[in-house]
């Protein structure tokens, strides 16, 4: 073990006085909804109080590693401004934040609490399992009441080793945290768990320690099902003699009453999100509410509108549920409060799925979508008849609101034939001025004239935009075309 000055200069490189918070995702593949839920909080519990947001990766499981995942973890981060102040990528005083990269320090302080008499060595053959995860009988381990010299001789000799930590028998070990307040637990019922492995990585729960000391972390958000592991963690603070941090642990997101998400469920990972059409404005604004209830009626918030009124005492203890529809209610009103030329940047590469006649204005057909569009993915299939008029029945002629029937809609389009080829300005309020027109003269409402219109030129009943609207689009020529083929269809 190091000497104390080394320890103590440790110590001396931590920041204080300031909130310290930190995102510290393991790179297994895919940013599922809670990790990014975990994320948004401890961003916000930072940049709400002035504070330091820290990105830290995880890695000391190599079995899940996942390549080109720590690169999925930096473009999401980027993608939904969640910027870090210190990490991998960008520094910081108490580096490296790569967990891999840390294994030095941890077999000194592992050392260290055993000197204390808070854990020791452990020779007891266990399986890797058992090693990650802390797990086996709660029977005295033999090797708890091994002399310390037996200890240093048989570890001096080579022979491979665990250290544990050394839990107190008697006694109780209370904790406090922001959401669920104090809990208190039975000393007797907590393992001796792992704290370093035979390879000499430290478990998940002894990293998570040893660095957020370090790195002087003052509130620590991770999931509700670490809560059992919480008195593990009070006691490994208190055996340093460390300062505890405020524990902050969220309720599950479930995808039923039931059951948490799962991606081997099929349930969606924020990228999966993001290719389904949604927006990352839309995503993080739904995300903050899985949970988290802010004062008042108001749903949509910026995330600078959230930074500012984030209170740590909003994290509901209930699990919350993923609503698809809701999200997909967000979307839409992300959508429709976008500046046309937003929307037009955004909507712009699944117009050009669909549209590719050089003939058509895609700024003209962008108009058409802002205010009708809840998925950005759905725009190529609402406007595929652009291109090409699909192979429709004469039956959607039939419309009861607008009291259109086959035989009405014929007669219409017969006599609005004429009146647009003699149109000399194809724009939709010419347009519109001759269904207005037409209908007074044949005794109609403008909508038993509009919708046979609307049939002849888009071939489908839902459209973005009303009849007049996608005529001027098509133009002249392509829409008088496309009557003459529905008059042909009505026989």
């Amino acid at each position: 073990m190091k000497d104390m000055s080394w320890f103590e200069d440790m110590e001396a490189r931590i920041p204080k006085g300031t909130v310290r918070t930190r995102f510290a995702p393991s790179p297994t593949g895919y940013m599922h909804v809670g990790n990014l839920r975990t994320a948004l909080y401890t961003w916000l519990i930072a940049r709400h109080s002035g504070g330091t947001f820290i990105l830290r990766i995880e890695d000391t499981d190599q079995g899940r590693y996942v390549e080109g995942a720590v690169d999925v973890i930096y473009k999401t981060l980027a993608e939904c401004r969640l910027d870090h102040d210190e990490g991998p990528d960008v520094g910081g005083p108490v580096g490296p934040y790569v967990q891999t990269e840390r294994r030095g320090l941890y077999k000194e302080y592992a050392e260290l609490l055993m000197s204390r008499g808070h854990a020791y060595r452990c020779f007891c053959e266990k399986t890797a399992s058992e090693e990650d995860t802390g797990e086996f009988d709660r029977g005295d381990d033999p090797c708890r009441s091994m002399p310390q010299e037996e200890s240093d001789r048989r570890a001096a000799a080579g022979e491979p080793y665990v250290i544990r930590q050394r839990i107190p028998h008697e006694g109780t070990t209370t904790f406090h945290d922001e959401i669920f307040g104090d809990i208190t637990v039975e000393n007797a019922e907590l393992d001796d768990q792992v704290l370093l492995k035979r390879d000499g990585l430290p478990t998940y729960n002894f990293a998570n320690v040893v660095d957020d000391h370090l790195m002087g972390i003052t509130h620590v958000v991770r999931g509700s099902e670490y809560l059992s592991s919480a008195p593990k963690y009070n006691l490994l603070y208190e055996g340093f003699g460390w300062p505890i941090p405020r524990y902050v642990h969220c309720s599950p997101v479930m995808r039923d009453a039931h059951n948490k998400m799962s991606k081997r469920r099929g349930d969606p990972s924020y990228e999966d999100l993001i290719a389904q059409g949604f927006l990352t404005e839309a995503v993080l604004n739904y995300v903050a509410l899985l949970g988290w209830s802010p004062r008042g009626e108001q749903e949509i918030f910026s995330l600078d509108e959230l930074k500012e009124i984030f209170d740590m005492s909003g994290i509901s203890k209930s699990p919350a549920i993923f609503d698809i529809n809701k999200l997909r209610y967000f979307n839409s009103s992300y959508l429709c409060a976008m500046r046309p030329e937003e929307f037009f940047r955004v909507a712009e590469p699944f117009i050009r799925q669909a549209v590719k006649n050089p003939a058509y204005d895609i700024q003209a057909i962008a108009e058409l979508l802002h205010k009708r569009t809840k998925l950005l993915t759905e725009i190529p299939g609402m406007i595929d008849f652009f291109d090409t008029l699909p192979d429709y029945g004469t039956e959607l002629f039939i419309n009861k609101n607008s009291k259109s029937t086959e035989a009405s809609a014929k007669e219409v389009l017969q006599r609005l034939l004429p009146l647009l080829e003699g149109l000399d300005r194809w724009d939709n309020d010419s347009l519109y001025e001759v269904v207005l027109k037409l209908s007074e003269e044949m005794g109609f409402k403008s909508a038993k004239v509009i919708w046979p219109l609307r049939i002849a030129a888009a071939g489908k009943g839902v459209t973005p935009g009303g009849a007049t609207e996608i005529a001027s689009v098509l133009g002249k020529d392509e829409t008088l075309r496309r009557i003459r083929i529905a008059l042909e269809k009505l026989g």
